[in-house]
């Protein structure tokens, strides 16, 4: 690989990465492999709740992890319920939160999107020195995107970071950011960079979440989704490639990647370990 000061922020930004995973049974045994003060977020289930990501945040507070657990607005109750969520991360340490709208059907009581908790969060007070709010270079299935981009120009008084969804066109993750900061946001941008995964459940899980447009590079060539069943998992190095010239340019403010594992965090760790070795003997 040829020598380029792009290279050298790309390692940057793949050493400052961090994991996303799935509160699931056994999960915390996939995370001894992680390196001392590595991050990690843990999602927040629309149909389990927000329990499962308490009690593995509370279970991994002693570890040397760097924990930020995902509060999806829509499967809180009440002010009553954030106070206690509030005061549990409290006593767990916990420093930082990623702060969804959710993909619940049905709020589950008075919160329908981010924005309310995070106004709830700020009137009752908190130790939280970081929170992030999500951002969506693709749109969102229910808000129109004047909408979503009037929704993150008010966030950004709560929050002080965004995570992007996943997007898969490179072209245009970058169009977006640039938009979003022509128009007045300044929090820095977690690019969200899927992990390795199989090819068919990425493409299925993007069109659920609404990516489904650049999600068509997954398919590699034309035809039916089958006709990927049998390549190899997906790693992010074109999408990687094609940001790279990009994402040391100031106005964008592009700190670091948010990797989603999937859960399959031994292959995903293992990817990025190996494009820090890749970039590293080139810089």
């Amino acid at each position: 690989m040829k020598t380029t000061p792009e290279n050298s922020v790309v390692v940057r930004l793949i050493e400052s990465s961090y994991l996303e995973i799935i509160p699931v049974a056994g999960i915390e045994d996939r995370l001894l492999d992680l390196q001392e003060g590595a991050y990690v977020a843990i999602t927040c289930s629309p149909t389990k709740g927000v329990e499962p990501t308490l009690l593995l945040t509370e279970q991994l507070a002693n570890r040397c992890l760097k924990l930020i657990p995902h509060i999806a607005a829509r499967v809180v109750r009440d002010r009553g319920h954030l106070q206690e969520i509030l005061q549990r991360l409290s006593a767990a340490g916990i420093r930082s939160v990623f702060i969804p709208g959710g993909d619940a059907d049905q709020p589950l009581g008075s919160y329908t999107e981010s924005l309310q908790l995070l106004r709830d969060m700020a009137d009752l007070g908190h130790k939280l020195e970081n929170i992030g709010v999500a951002a969506h270079p693709e749109g969102h299935p229910l808000v129109t995107d004047a909408g979503l981009l009037d929704l993150l120009l008010e966030k950004q008084a709560f929050a002080t970071y965004m995570v992007t969804q996943m997007c898969f066109d490179p072209e245009a993750l970058i169009t977006w950011l640039r938009r979003v900061r022509e128009a007045g946001c300044t929090l820095p941008a977690w690019i969200g960079l899927p992990g390795v995964a199989d090819r068919s459940r990425l493409f299925k899980l993007s069109m659920r979440i609404g990516v489904g447009q650049s999600a068509k590079i997954l398919l590699k060539q034309k035809g039916l989704l089958s006709r990927v069943m049998g390549l190899k998992p997906y790693q992010p190095d074109e999408l990687l490639e094609g940001l790279a010239p990009c994402l040391g340019d100031p106005g964008l403010n592009i700190p670091g990647f948010h990797l989603y594992s999937f859960n399959d965090i031994q292959r995903t760790e293992r990817w990025r370990r190996e494009v820090l070795s890749r970039y590293t003997s080139s810089t």
